[in-house]
């Protein structure tokens, strides 16, 4: 879920998401934005993507990259999931 860049010195080339990884992870990952996306916790990131210009679909995949992020972090820590915590952890995404 990874964003490939073709650039050279002088052009801007085209961006597309990537498709390395394991698909079946992909899959679940996007089905869990699509559910997330209409939660009561996870729906402002997701309308601030689209407010942003981003399609529907690169915002549902901002939101799958998040909720990885959000899992292993609390995987990692071993630490329970507190919804508002997660609100100021990245400024920019």
């Amino acid at each position: 879920m990874d964003v490939s860049v073709r650039d050279s010195g002088k052009k801007t080339g085209r961006r597309a998401l990537s498709k390395k990884g394991d698909s079946e992870m992909r899959r679940l990952l996007y089905n869990a934005a699509m559910a997330a996306s209409r939660s009561t916790t996870w729906q402002p990131f997701y309308q601030r993507m689209l407010q942003r210009g981003f399609s529907r679909t690169q915002a549902l995949v901002a939101l799958a990259r998040k909720l990885a992020r959000v899992a292993f972090s609390v995987m990692k820590n071993a630490a329970d999931y507190v919804p508002k915590q997660h609100e100021n952890a990245c400024g920019r995404t």
